[in-house]
């Protein structure tokens, strides 16, 4: 008997370890996406599916910069990185807050988009994420863009993640278009010898209510991001260490607001303004104002 015992406890320690390995591993890939980088975004349309003869596919976009991806949070379970956009003349260096990603292992409340600045909270069952990560992807204000969940895989040299999830549209077609309002987001992340890549498979989807969705176009999407001297992304550091105690309060508000755990319906504009131009202001810096404009835009 005190064999079989000594035998069965090995067994656990040993699965326990691999697991525990497992998730390092995990961690570890999605450290990698910290650091300066050079980025290319490339996005073009593929495929078209519409009926009118008159549609117009959107232009190849081409666009490239310097990013700095600070790590806000490195706990047990989560994993958050902040990135900076560094554009323009490097002795004089424009900054610019850009998204934000959180990693949560096993999460199981989620915010799905569907259409029209509104998100569904949906709750899975914890045997539906085990051992996998969610992504949460934040707009440059912080408030939700998309998520979903998936497992790192890390095989033949390789580690990557993948997911499809529902996405407003991103800027590049918001401002040009609205004959859908659904992106529906195939991610694939990838650790490169070089940096990491973003690979993506989109549908432009159509969403009505009590109507099949349509899949307007498909587009596909890679962006490279090539790991350079921390020393090339200075400006954007420094702007992330000067001004990170204001952003820390805006997350923890909307914290608050996705702690509720409902349903979420955002203003597009209050005072005619989107929420980045509010947040955005030198003299948005009081707690309070911060608090009550985010709230303002919570329908």
């Amino acid at each position: 008997m005190k064999k079989i015992l000594i035998q069965v406890l090995t067994i656990i320690i040993a699965i326990s370890a691999n697991a525990q390995s497992k998730k390092t591993k995990d961690k570890n890939a999605i450290k990698e996406m910290c650091g300066c980088f050079e980025i290319t975004f490339n996005f073009t349309e593929t495929f078209n599916y519409s009926k009118d003869t008159t549609y117009l596919s959107s232009r190849t976009k081409v666009s490239k910069g310097l990013e700095w991806a600070g790590l806000v949070e490195d706990e047990n379970n989560k994993i958050s990185i902040q990135h900076i956009l560094q554009v323009g003349n490097p002795n004089k260096p424009m900054i610019v807050k850009h998204w934000r990603q959180d990693w949560l292992y096993q999460n199981t409340a989620f915010y799905m988009f569907n259409g029209n600045n509104n998100w569904v909270f949906e709750k899975k069952e914890k045997k539906n994420v085990k051992k996998q990560w969610t992504q949460k992807v934040y707009q440059v204000d912080d408030s939700p863009r998309y998520e979903g969940s998936g497992t790192w895989i890390h095989i033949d040299g390789k580690s990557y993640w993948e997911n499809t999830t529902t996405a407003p549209l991103p800027r590049r077609e918001y401002t040009q278009r609205s004959d859908y309002n659904i992106t529906l987001r195939g991610n694939r992340h990838e650790i490169t010898n070089y940096g990491w890549v973003h690979d993506q498979d989109n549908s432009k989807v159509l969403r009505q209510n009590g109507k099949e969705d349509v899949i307007l176009a498909n587009e596909k999407g890679y962006n490279t991001y090539k790991k350079v001297p921390n020393s090339r992304c200075k400006a954007a550091k420094d702007w992330w260490i000067t001004n990170s105690a204001k952003w820390k309060i805006v997350r923890n508000k909307w914290n608050e607001v996705y702690g509720r755990n409902t349903n979420l319906s955002l203003e597009t504009k209050v005072d005619n303004k989107p929420l980045y131009k509010h947040l955005f202001s030198d003299k948005m810096i009081e707690k309070t104002k911060m608090n009550a404009i985010i709230e303002s835009f919570v329908k």
